[in-house]
């Protein structure tokens, strides 16, 4: 039974010796002598104990590294602190293994470089509005530079963006003098809105009172001439009357009797309200006041 035991340990010893196993999310760069052989692709491979090993073992999968903050001056001479996050891959790591010493380390300084300069051209304002622009350029600035260190830059991201304290309270000072002088722009513009509104209402309101009134007026005036036609229409349908009962037989004398009553009624009023006693000048010559009635007889016969 020992012997069994021994015989399959040494047997798994050899095997382990031969054999390699490459994970799913490595990569393998093997030398032979110390002169670079091969890379070996996740699965089992065999190698020759003793003369190969494992130089290098690299993550195939997309990498995160993290910029740490540095300070840079804005075009409008604003320090400010920037951090970010480049992603990176392994695309070959033979170049990975002996294009550069250390891509990663490589990769973090080759982010701040165009970092600074790329900032140095940018407002503070343009720093926050143009972010995407700001990451595009300094991703394609590391690609350019890592090509030969078989590795590649995906993206990188602008983490945080922070000004100096003073900056800050500047910023803020600045922001709530940008709000109060809004909050009077505000204001003022619903001040005029309400006085215009006000006076545009006075105005119609004397619009409407001037029309008012004109048809007011126009309705008097309609009611007067309907009235002043009426009347004159009833008067000359009297006098007509009257004409065509004179032209009667015993018109004459109706006439002359209407009249001597009319007459005799309206000095009657006269006498009544007049504290001193008036009696016409030609009393005594009744008869020269029917003569005056006949000639208007005549005049309506006529």
């Amino acid at each position: 039974m020992t012997f069994f035991t021994i015989l399959a340990l040494g047997a798994f010893f050899i095997l382990k010796l031969f054999l390699i196993v490459v994970p799913m999310r490595e990569s393998f760069v093997i030398e032979r002598l110390g002169k670079f052989r091969t890379v070996f692709q996740p699965g089992l491979h065999v190698i020759l104990p003793f003369f190969d090993r494992v130089a290098y073992r690299h993550e195939i999968r997309e990498q995160v590294y993290d910029i740490p903050p540095q300070h840079c001056i804005t075009k409008d001479n604003i320090q400010v602190e920037i951090d970010g996050l480049v992603y990176l891959k392994v695309m070959d790591p033979q170049l990975a293994s002996y294009g550069i010493g250390d891509y990663s380390l490589a990769a973090i300084n080759m982010a701040q470089t165009p970092m600074r300069s790329e900032v140095g051209q940018l407002s503070l304002g343009e720093i926050f509005s143009e972010r995407e622009i700001l990451n595009e350029t300094i991703v394609r600035e590391i690609d350019r530079a890592s090509e030969s260190w078989g590795i590649k830059v995906y993206r990188y991201e602008v983490a945080n963006i922070s000004p100096s304290a003073h900056v800050v309270t500047t910023l803020e000072k600045q922001m709530v003098a940008e709000r109060d002088r809004r909050a009077d722009i505000t204001l003022a513009t619903a001040d005029k809105e309400a006085k215009i509104n006000m006076s545009e209402g006075v105005r119609q309101e004397a619009i409407n009172h001037s029309i008012g009134e004109r048809q007011r007026r126009i309705n008097i005036a309609e009611g007067r001439g309907r009235e002043i036609s009426l009347l004159a229409g009833a008067q000359a349908t009297g006098i007509a009357l009257v004409a065509e009962a004179i032209n009667k037989p015993g018109g004459n004398s109706a006439i002359k009797m209407r009249l001597v009553d009319q007459f005799v009624e309206e000095l009657g009023k006269i006498l009544e309200s007049s504290d001193i006693s008036v009696l016409p000048g030609e009393m005594a010559r009744v008869k020269g006041i029917f003569e005056g009635f006949d000639q208007v007889t005549k005049q309506f016969k006529g």
